[in-house]
């Protein structure tokens, strides 16, 4: 059986800009997204695993502030670093 994932999140405060673009990369293809907010609010964005025919990929989809805050609460907060690259 593979490994699974750690069941973490990462928590960013924003600019104060009406949109922002969110943005991971896998094995297959870089995948993005742009997340239009407002100041005071909460945004939450999901990663998962999207299933491809040779190899799966990243992908991001919004959740709303009441599923983010049930989801995030079982998860614990990954530390930031520096990509790789």
């Amino acid at each position: 059986m593979g490994e699974t994932a750690p069941n973490i999140f990462f928590y960013e405060e924003l600019e104060n800009k009406p949109q922002h673009i969110i943005s991971t990369e896998s094995e297959f293809s870089p995948n993005e997204m742009t997340l239009k907010t407002e100041a005071g609010n909460s945004y939450f964005v999901r990663q998962y695993i999207k299933l491809g025919v040779f190899v799966g990929g990243a992908g991001l989809e919004s959740v709303s502030e009441d599923e983010g805050k049930r989801i995030v609460a079982k998860l614990k907060m990954a530390l930031k670093g520096n990509c790789s690259k």
